[in-house]
């Protein structure tokens, strides 16, 4: 019997998850029916997602499928560890597809032992541009599962608060959010938006400024460490962390270590040769970095293209 939306069993997705692990993708019919059970779990999340301690805090992945095989290795296998991963799960790397439906059929088999964020990359319009579109018109022959992941992507939590201490978010902090009720009357059911808080939560970074500053990016903006005494003193919180940008050690603490960046994909787009980290969150949310290196190049399969070329980065 095939797994159709209402009858996805635990059997069903324990086989999916086995063949998901082994780099092998599922079949377009199973892959609309995981979305549609995920879409169920998902709409019933906050923009503000609730996760306690202890947990393990994951930055971008980017398609890097065989590395995230290594995060699971250090980091111990869902459901044994809470995770909370900060998004970017697609683009970039090979493996795109599969790395994003790993992530899902874990969060649809142990909805509350991991908790997925929603990344800049999570949206129709970079993804055709930086590699997903591609991968799924080549793996599966039309755009529907890209078309059923970027509806999934409207679903996705904003950021997450752990034990009401530590708020995690893609990218960084807004201008136009003081409080976390402000993003909570977010409406996050859309396409991320080119400007406003939404989109100021995925694309922001931290940058050795006073105040707000306009972003290279252009999206979102630089901040400083003034703004994030402030957020933290006004909403409880003694740590930021996010992820979105590169770190060649993995993560980096600044502003008195009120903010961490978390890096999870090693040697980014297959040639940056940084390390990669993941954060560790003690029930007294006692913070350890853990470090890994890109899988060794036997345990990986044979990618299906070229990487994207320098101007891509």
């Amino acid at each position: 019997m095939s797994a159709t939306a209402g009858a996805l069993t635990a059997s069903d997705l324990d086989r999916q998850i086995e063949q998901l692990k082994r780099c092998e993708y599922l079949k377009e019919s199973e892959v609309k029916a995981l979305c549609s059970k995920a879409r169920e779990i998902l709409v019933d999340e906050s923009n503000v997602q609730r996760v306690d301690s202890p947990v393990t805090i994951c930055g971008d992945i980017h398609g890097q499928f065989y590395d995230l095989v290594e995060l699971f290795k250090v980091g111990g296998d869902c459901p044994d560890t809470n995770y909370l991963f900060l998004g970017d799960f697609v683009d970039r790397g090979f493996y795109s597809v599969e790395t994003f439906l790993l992530l899902l059929a874990l969060k649809v088999r142990y909805p509350d032992r991991i908790t997925l964020i929603r990344g800049n990359h999570e949206s129709r319009q970079i993804t055709q541009v930086y590699g997903f579109y591609d991968e799924c018109l080549r793996k599966y022959g039309s755009v529907n599962v890209w078309r059923y992941c970027t509806e999934i992507f409207d679903y996705l939590s904003l950021s997450a608060i752990i034990d009401n201490k530590v708020f995690c978010v893609h990218g960084g902090l807004s201008p136009s959010i003081n409080n976390l009720d402000q993003i909570h009357s977010i409406d996050r059911k859309q396409e991320v938006p080119h400007d406003g808080a939404m989109c100021d939560l995925m694309w922001s970074d931290p940058e050795d400024i006073d105040g707000w500053g306009l972003s290279p990016r252009g999206a979102g903006y630089l901040f400083g460490g003034d703004v994030v005494d402030k957020f933290c003193s006004l909403n409880g919180v003694s740590l930021i962390c996010r992820a979105h940008q590169l770190v060649m050690e993995g993560y980096k603490l600044l502003f008195n270590e009120k903010l961490v960046t978390v890096w999870s994909a090693p040697n980014y787009c297959y040639r940056c040769g940084n390390v990669a980290a993941i954060l560790e969150l003690d029930e007294h949310l006692g913070r350890s970095f853990k470090i890994f290196e890109a899988a060794p190049q036997e345990a990986r399969g044979v990618p299906s293209r070229k990487p994207a070329p320098d101007y891509f980065l």
